[in-house]
């Protein structure tokens, strides 16, 4: 889906876009992220007396990104039914299978799905311990405790025309806007886009947040306006929603592009001004801010300068989510979005946490179909809740600790 979230939501109002590395190995509840800010001339300032000379501190080689584990280490994996797993891994295979960039390892085990006659005749558990090794993810660091956020896909109301309630626009990708894909000219940079427009023959800086505000209506037509502009705001986090229009059609909007600046956390910036505490700055509490000081939101936002820009889809199964970055619809709990860097889309990911409303136990086998601009490290995953009123909660409070397992191809190493 390519979200820029990824969040998530609640996490990304609250976290800019990096990787997240708790402190402890266990399963405790995370604290929140440092500014950043050490006070000048402080011990963390790098300062050092006059007439010494710096000491370099001495640099530890970064563990692998994979420790070789097995079946047993994961936990409830005896007592789980994975037949839903199954299916969603079935139903990935012929993506999978097309796209370049996949692993001939995991293309093969789809190769096989696809193409067999017969049914499986062992159950799905089996079936995974059969086709696959079990590799757990570690931080730079060798400890296991990573990030859990979570997502949804928004359910908004929406008009074709700028009427009444209905004034704050969401846009397709505009004309002008140039992307180039860095990776076809150093191959180093894959995953780099640069993004801009055309000033004579210079490539330059596309407008931000603030000065799409002001141009982007006379620049582009709008797909569709939505009543609140906190809710468009978070509907470009997401990077994909559904929009009920009047008339009664449902329609579907998802990631196309971004403008190429990067994105800011507004709830990092109101717990930077010292306006929210980290466990205000959900979505209840920034929205309960907003309502609060209707008159400084605009400036809030733009303080994030990042536009994301959308396509329109027909919404042709009301039960089936978004197409995530693999390109199948992602499937409630069923769905992560990970880093491509550290995970390859498609793979199976066994998730260790705990539920975030009641704290039980949450144990699932699921697949890697999605990437978000905010996912970034080795053991962090944003888990795919679904659309509603319900996912729309679960989303907003999904921020734990979490240990992560990839499935990969048996007798194969991941990354070789």
């Amino acid at each position: 889906m390519n979200y820029l979230s990824n969040a998530l939501i609640a996490a990304l109002l609250l976290l800019s876009a990096c990787a997240q590395t708790p402190p402890k190995p266990t399963i405790a509840k995370p604290k929140p992220p440092s500014t950043g800010t050490p006070a000048a001339g402080g011990a963390s300032s790098g300062a050092t007396a006059p007439g010494t000379a710096a000491v370099e501190p001495e640099r530890k080689p970064s563990e692998p990104p994979f420790r070789r584990a097995d079946f047993t280490d994961l936990p409830d994996w005896d007592t789980q039914d994975f037949t839903t797993a199954y299916l969603n891994f079935k139903n990935q295979c012929p993506q999978v299978i097309k796209r370049k960039a996949s692993s001939p390892d995991l293309r093969k085990i789809c190769e096989g799905v696809v193409n067999s006659k017969k049914p499986e005749k062992t159950t799905a558990r089996q079936w995974f311990e059969a086709k696959f090794d079990v590799w757990q993810v570690v931080q730079e660091d060798g400890q296991t405790q990573g990030l859990l956020t979570g997502y949804f896909e928004p359910m908004l109301k929406g008009s074709r025309q700028k009427q009444g309630s209905f004034k704050h626009p969401l846009f397709p990708v505009p004309s002008d806007l140039i992307t180039v894909d860095l990776a076809d000219v150093y191959p180093s940079l894959k995953g780099m886009r640069l993004r801009g427009r055309l000033e004579g023959n210079k490539l330059v800086a596309y407008p931000n947040r603030g000065q799409w505000e002001t141009i982007g209506e006379r620049k582009t037509e709008p797909l569709v306006y939505v009543d609140d502009a906190l809710d468009a705001f978070l509907l470009q986090v997401q990077g994909s929603g559904r929009i009920e229009l009047e008339g009664g059609q449902t329609v579907r909007l998802g990631y196309a592009d971004q403008n190429g600046h990067p994105y800011v956390a507004i709830g990092k910036v109101l717990v930077n001004r010292g306006v929210l505490t980290p466990e205000e700055a959900t979505i209840p509490g920034i929205r309960k801010w907003a309502a609060q000081n209707p008159k400084d939101l605009p400036a809030l936002l733009n303080e994030n300068p990042s536009v994301v820009f959308f396509k329109e889809t027909a919404l042709t199964n009301p039960n089936e989510g978004p197409n995530g970055s693999l390109g199948v619809p992602l499937v409630p709990e069923g769905s992560i979005a990970i880093d491509p860097n550290i995970i390859s889309l498609g793979s199976p990911v066994f998730v260790n946490s705990e539920h975030p409303l009641n704290k039980a136990a949450f144990n699932r086998l699921v697949l890697a179909q999605d990437t978000g601009g905010a996912i970034r490290g080795r053991v962090r995953a944003d888990m795919f809740w679904g659309w509603g009123a319900a996912p729309a909660e679960l989303a907003g409070v999904t921020r734990q600790p979490m240990k992560m397992w990839m499935l990969w191809p048996k007798g194969a190493v991941p990354g070789g």
